[in-house]
């Protein structure tokens, strides 16, 4: 948690600047879905390469309470969203959701905005089906950030949510089979 506070507290908001061509700015009058994904105009869009936690999951707190992993997730995107005003670009559209990289301006640099929610311990690399991570330099970003036991990592009982999906699926799979 004290990374993170320390990571909102240095995050300066700059300018309004139309974005360069072929970017789009991150605006107000989103709609957030989870922690990596919300709607904007009636399209979807997604951060390439991370998962947020999963909303309805649970984890304990220092204080032995339970908390809704997926809406920490959520409310830490929407404050990075606001105290950096991103701006996105589209790498891929898959199933109707535009897959995007987003860039948050801290001070004079900019940044990943997967990056940061990965490094503050928010977010988690993102799995493909064969467990490799979509974007290598998250799943460091996420050891990194478990090591350090930053943002949702510093609460034991914390769960990846690409090895709950995945369990989901299998689940569903063998369920299936006659």
């Amino acid at each position: 948690m004290k990374l993170a506070a320390a990571l909102v507290a240095t995050l300066l908001p700059f300018a309004a600047n139309a974005a360069p061509e072929g970017y789009f700015d991150l605006a107000p009058g989103i709609t957030l879905e989870t922690g990596d994904t919300w709607i904007s105009n009636g399209e979807r869009f997604r951060l390439y390469g991370i998962q947020s936690c999963l909303r309805g999951t649970a984890y304990t707190d220092g204080q032995g309470n339970k908390k809704d992993c997926g809406e920490v997730s959520l409310a830490m995107l929407a404050a990075y969203i606001k105290d950096t005003k991103p701006i996105c670009a589209p790498v891929a559209k898959l199933n109707g959701i535009s897959y995007v990289v987003c860039y948050a301006t801290v001070g004079s640099q900019r940044l990943d905005l997967a990056q940061i929610m990965v490094t503050s311990g928010y977010a988690f690399a993102a799995l493909k089906t064969d467990g490799l991570p979509y974007h290598a330099p998250y799943a460091i970003a996420e050891q990194l950030a478990q090591q350090k036991k930053a943002g949702l990592w510093q609460f034991s009982d914390v769960q990846h949510p690409s090895i709950l999906l995945s369990r989901e699926a299998n689940q569903r799979s063998r369920s299936a089979q006659p």
